[in-house]
């Protein structure tokens, strides 16, 4: 019998060129497109810890690179990266690209 392939372990894994792209706000509401999030209440308030979380984690899952640059902030992409709950091919590819988000 052949393993299991399940669509998280093949699925593309998009990444900015570069953590200067990340032109998103830092701070404020911010409505998350039906392409990262498809769940209830796609509407954020970057001043809440959780929502940060629930964006940022949709957005690099989900996202690619052009909706990253546009949803993401870079100084608060590394201030929370630690934090994120992130699948491992995920957080591998971002830290394979920019080792500082592992300082």
């Amino acid at each position: 019998m052949n393993p299991r392939v399940l669509f998280q372990d093949v699925k593309p894994v998009d990444v900015v060129a570069s953590l200067d792209d990340l032109r998103g706000p830092a701070t404020g509401p911010l409505v998350l497109p039906l392409e990262v999030y498809w769940g209830p209440e796609p509407l954020v308030d970057l001043a809440s810890t959780s929502d940060v979380a629930k964006a940022y984690q949709a957005v690099l899952r989900e996202g690619n690179a052009r909706a990253q640059a546009a949803l993401l902030d870079r100084d608060l992409l590394v201030r929370t990266w630690p934090d994120l709950l992130l699948p491992d091919r995920v957080r591998a590819a971002w830290e394979a690209h920019f080792p500082e988000l592992t300082a």
